[in-house]
């Protein structure tokens, strides 16, 4: 839950309050009357109170617990909050009990009705409130809540985001002059605007994005990109502006630099752990996970384009090895070439699902940034010269990686090649100078890369 107040002791990244109950209405049988409308209402608190809280310790004794700084603590500010919160934002506003019926009616897809059974939409909210109230707060086992100093700090103030979200409503009002697709009426997007405008500005933008799944409307990417920037405002996570969202894709394209961290091959090294075993699922987990704002597909289309343009190179399979040992510190695990195809294969299934019509063509590789990243590696190579990834357990010479990686920088390509150095860095733990790093950053911001790729490895700049 995004919440309001700590605890939040789940990570509930679904939709929420009024928006996510008109969800379980859009997603469940029409209710035959009042009393089965109120049952999904108890249905949705009851599958938020089955959740598990984060690291649970329900395995703990009671002595356990205590000693480890752990209680049961009740979850005060739980979904019947969130929920209430809403409920009462509606009820007590100026708006027109109309303006409330519309706004309902195109969140719930019209699975519910009021009016149909002899309630206001302001009857019914206050049916939902009741229902609420007397429900008494969850106790779960987890670690009593300590004051947070960014308690309720990331809610934005009404005024700031206000503004933004009635703009996003009345360009999809615009919309209905020059398009043929489904799309709310009229009244409602006044609706909507009004809740935006006069209630809260966060129920109006979760209630409009609600209203935009339900009528299935086509959104571009542009638009896309602004509805995310605007939850990350209010601190929702992504998959509640996601999920069920019709995005209009762009085709993907393995030169268009939009993830935020790391990609392809170097980012398969960085999810590598003690325990992970380099397996066709491990691999699946990795390509199935494209970033925000992606076209899905996206991480196993540069994924399967690195790996081709390490399998169809003269790099020698001790050399394939060394690279992955060196870039995702697990050494003695990968036998060269059979590691790239087993990757290669699995890429191939995920664009079979996500992305049926792509063709990976591999591009040149961008030849004009290898003097500088050389440099850099070979800079690097001087200083790691005695040391060894792994040391004590199957290691491998730091400088058979540094070798390996001269081959990637000078004859396959320097882009895979800084990528690769950057997750080597990590791995020898390079003592960095600011100088170098910033070196780093500007061929990174060169490559396109994103916000927070090459600072993946600021904290290895020595104090001072």
């Amino acid at each position: 839950m995004t919440g309001r107040q700590e605890p939040y002791y789940v990570e509930y990244d679904a939709d929420f309050g009024l928006s996510g109950l008109a969800e379980a209405f859009t997603l469940s049988p029409a209710p035959e009357d009042t009393g089965a409308a109120l049952g999904l209402v108890t249905a949705k608190l009851d599958a938020y109170d089955r959740e598990c809280p984060v690291g649970s310790v329900d395995h703990l004794s009671a002595d356990e617990r205590r000693i480890l700084g752990y209680d049961t603590s009740h979850d005060d500010w739980g979904y019947a909050e969130e929920l209430r919160e809403d409920v009462r934002g509606l009820v007590e506003s100026p708006l027109a009990d109309e303006a409330i019926q519309a706004v309902w009616r195109a969140a719930a897809g019209g699975g519910w009705d009021p009016a149909a059974h002899g309630m206001s939409a302001r009857d019914w909210l206050r049916r939902v409130d009741e229902t609420c109230a007397a429900r008494p707060p969850r106790k779960i086992p987890g670690r009593r809540p300590a004051p947070s100093s960014w308690w309720g700090a990331w809610r934005p103030a009404a005024d700031e985001v206000r503004d933004d979200v009635v703009a996003e409503i009345a360009e999809i009002r615009s919309c209905r002059e020059r398009s043929a697709g489904p799309l709310p009426s009229p009244d409602t997007l006044s609706a909507l605007e009004e809740v935006a405008a006069r209630v809260n500005p966060d129920l109006g933008f979760r209630l409009f994005l609600r209203a935009l799944k339900v009528h299935s409307v086509r959104i571009e990417k542009a638009r896309y990109d602004r509805l995310q920037a605007l939850g990350e405002r209010f601190g929702h996570p992504a998959a509640l502006i996601d999920s069920g969202l019709d995005i209009a894709w762009p085709p993907i394209d393995t030169a268009r630099r939009d993830a935020t961290w790391d990609f392809g091959f170097s980012h398969l090294a960085g999810q590598a752990h003690q325990d992970w075993r380099e397996s066709r699922e491990e691999i699946r987990k990795t390509v199935a996970g494209d970033d925000i704002g992606q076209t899905p597909g996206s991480e196993a289309a540069v994924l399967l384009e690195d790996t081709l343009r390490l399998l169809r190179s003269a790099l020698p399979d001790a050399a394939v090895t060394a690279l992955w040992a060196g870039a995702s510190n697990s050494p003695g695990s990968t036998d060269g070439r059979a590691w790239l195809r087993l990757i290669a294969d699995v890429c191939r299934e995920r664009l079979r699902e996500a992305a049926p019509a792509y063709t990976l063509v591999v591009a040149p590789a961008r030849t004009e940034l290898a003097d500088p990243v050389l440099r850099e590696v070979r800079e690097t190579a001087l200083a790691v010269a005695d040391k060894a990834v792994s040391p004590h357990w199957h290691p491998v010479p730091a400088a058979d990686v540094m070798d390996a990686l001269e081959h990637v920088v000078t004859r396959i390509d320097p882009d895979l090649g800084f990528r690769l150095f950057l997750r080597v860095l990590r791995t020898l733990s390079v003592a960095l100078t600011q100088e170098q790093y910033d070196r780093y950053k500007a061929i990174g911001e060169r490559f396109g890369y994103g916000e927070y790729h090459v600072s993946d490895v600021e904290f290895l700049i020595e104090a001072g």
